[in-house]
């Protein structure tokens, strides 16, 4: 959406109004539903993700001496009795709203990517050579990836500048802390940050050499003090990892304890910063000559064009390094 000057403009959201199409994802396990639908009072045409996530338990909810306003043990809390048989009971415990919030992200207008990414998919391993990198899936993003936009605002500090955790503003080795959507921004615990480089000519893990060595180390002991000094966690205790491949091409780091069990920390998908760090030290070059595995879904863009290569390829006997003529034009046209 833009204004009469040309500018971006946020839309005023009212859950309240949202029309549900179809639900994307219902996750059990994560407690988060993921929704698909519009906002018919902004558009009738633009599609809109809403997804609830269960709010993370915090040590403070649970206190009964009294030191905290709100507890569970409260006298607001309503119990209902479910059962009752010898030394066991269960009940459904109705907290005041205040300890039964829930975590809404919106996602408007939420793009076919956006859509793809937030519902249930069968998983495929792709193991991506250089070759096969630079003739498809560079090729593919040419093409088909998120708007950067959200990205350049809150670097630029046109918004969220209120969220920043710590900024070191050096053009070459300097990035932006900042929490993910993925955290409430209370539960310590479940803490979830992502460092944003500053430097706009790195897209992701394929892009670093040894040149970029310096911006690791400082987003690594930056990174690591500001958490610590701000939240309290020991440096011992910081996941920080790269995703291969990313949501969004633009570099960044997630930070998180070792003790959540974040979203996209499988070994398919993350890559520890420290070992990335030594992998670089080694050779200089190592993620322009690796093979990275990669977890494609089904139904996704990429997938498909994958599997014609690779199928094209074993007809025709073809080693690794020998790709069939898969040009932009040939690949632009299956993305559209």
């Amino acid at each position: 959406m833009t204004d009469k000057n040309g500018s971006a403009q946020q839309p005023n959201y009212d859950i309240s109004k949202f029309k549900l199409t179809k639900i994307l994802n219902n996750n059990t396990v994560r407690k988060s539903i993921a929704l698909l639908g519009t906002f018919p009072d902004i558009s009738e045409v633009d599609q809109a993700l809403v997804i609830f996530e269960k709010n993370a338990f915090t040590e403070s909810d649970v206190q009964t001496d009294g030191s905290t306003d709100k507890s569970f043990f409260s006298s607001k809390t309503k119990t209902n009795v479910e059962f009752l048989n010898n030394i066991y009971g269960s009940f459904q415990c109705i907290p005041e709203s205040d300890l039964n919030c829930i975590k809404t992200t919106v996602v408007y207008p939420a793009t076919d990517k956006h859509i793809e990414k937030y519902s249930i998919h069968a998983k495929h391993l792709i193991a991506e050579t250089p070759a096969l990198y630079e003739n498809i899936t560079l090729t593919y993003l040419k093409s088909s990836q998120f708007s950067l936009d959200w990205v350049y605002n809150i670097l630029e500090h046109k918004q969220e500048t209120e969220r920043i955790v710590f900024e070191d503003p050096d053009p070459e080795i300097g990035f932006v802390l900042l929490p993910d959507l993925k955290w409430d921004g209370r539960t310590i615990e479940a803490l979830y940050l992502l460092a944003i480089v500053h430097k706009r000519d790195i897209k992701s893990l394929r892009d670093l050499n040894s040149s970029h060595l310096p911006l690791l180390k400082n987003i690594r002991d930056s990174g690591r003090r500001a958490i610590e000094e701000k939240y309290g966690i020991p440096a011992s205790q910081i996941r920080m990892y790269f995703h291969y491949q990313p949501s969004f091409y633009h570099l960044h780091i997630h930070f998180n304890p070792v003790g959540n069990d974040a979203p996209g920390i499988w070994c398919e998908k993350s890559h520890m910063l420290e070992t990335v760090i030594n992998n670089l030290e080694l050779v200089s070059d190592y993620y322009k000559r690796a093979t990275i595995p990669f977890v494609a879904y089904e139904g996704n863009k990429l997938l498909d064009i994958y599997d014609e290569e690779l199928n094209v390829r074993k007809k025709l006997k073809l080693d690794e390094n020998e790709l069939t003529p898969t040009s932009e034009d040939s690949i632009n046209a299956k993305i559209e």
